[in-house]
């Protein structure tokens, strides 16, 4: 009678525990729970901006992090977006939108759409608040100062961010499928 009651209670154990596994899957809000939040040192950035489309003030850049720490990670947040002109003028990015947690796994990619009133032809380069090819980056939650990074147009060449607002606004962070 006893060995039936334990043989029950270990099946019954094995079938919740199989079950609740089955129910938190690997990549979902639920299972960001269980990892600690992503942070600047652990990944890597990269700032692009796109080709402009003619006739617009407005320019479109897109940036990435990758996972390169050890583990899974949560992306949780916008991430810390600014550019500045040494201790002068500075931009820093606002978000738009509803993020949600990302379960970043260890090299999986998270990007974020960026935009900015760029110069035109009324408003030249050196009419902007800040013109500089470096930003800071960071970690959403992370209280460290950021990293900078170099922009790059979609070739891989660096380039010249001419920012004339002080905001520039970014999407919520996807994940990008592989």
């Amino acid at each position: 009678m006893r060995r039936r009651s334990l043989l029950a209670a270990t099946a019954a154990l094995t079938l919740t525990v199989t079950l609740g596994l089955g129910l938190i899957g690997c990549g979902s809000p639920r299972m960001a729970a269980l990892h600690a939040d992503c942070t600047t040192k652990n990944l890597r950035w990269k700032l692009t901006l796109l080709k402009k489309k003619p006739h617009s003030a407005q320019r479109d850049a897109r940036l990435s992090s990758i996972n390169k720490g050890p583990g899974a990670c949560v992306f949780r947040g916008f991430p810390v977006f600014a550019v500045h002109v040494g201790k002068g003028p500075m931009s820093d990015g606002k978000g738009r939108g509803q993020t949600m947690p990302i379960d970043l796994r260890r090299g999986g990619t998270v990007t974020t759409a960026l935009r900015y009133k760029d110069s035109d032809r009324a408003t030249q380069p050196e009419g902007c608040l800040v013109s500089n090819d470096t930003a800071v980056v960071g970690a959403p939650r992370d209280t460290g100062y950021g990293r900078p990074i170099t922009a790059r147009d979609e070739a891989g060449r660096r380039a010249q961010m001419n920012i004339c607002e002080d905001v520039v606004w970014m999407s919520p962070p996807k994940e990008v499928a592989e």
